[in-house]
């Protein structure tokens, strides 16, 4: 959990918390009308935070899928795909898309680089 959702969370606890303090001190012999509008929109903010900080958390552990697929033209023949630092075997599984480039993090030695291509000539 991140540290924005965190402090949403605890915002949203204290004006919950307040809110409802105002609400019912309202209704005390020296309570005034006003505090029930100010505990209403304490209340209601608390719950803005909580639904606005639930949908982001909802999102963020899974986050966007985002498939990419290449054509490659001719006939191309695909290598064995060794790791730079230990030469352990790397599968598909290895390669993540970070900021539009491949980069690849190796299960063995856990070193991780990007993939580049060399030319072909």
């Amino acid at each position: 959990m991140s540290a924005g959702k965190i402090i949403a969370y605890i915002a949203a606890a204290i004006l919950l918390f307040f809110g409802v303090i105002f609400i019912w001190g309202a209704f005390s012999p020296n309570g005034q009308a006003g505090w029930i509008v100010v505990g209403l929109v304490s209340v209601v903010i608390a719950f803005v935070l909580i639904f606005f900080a639930a949908r982001r958390l909802a999102a963020a552990p899974g986050g966007e899928s985002v498939t990419l697929k290449v054509d490659l033209p001719a006939n191309v023949n695909l290598d064995m795909l060794k790791c730079r630092s230990c030469g352990g075997a790397l599968t598909t599984d290895n390669i993540k898309m970070v900021a539009g480039a491949p980069v690849v993090t190796c299960p063995y030695c856990h070193t991780t680089y990007q993939l580049t291509e060399d030319p072909k000539w």
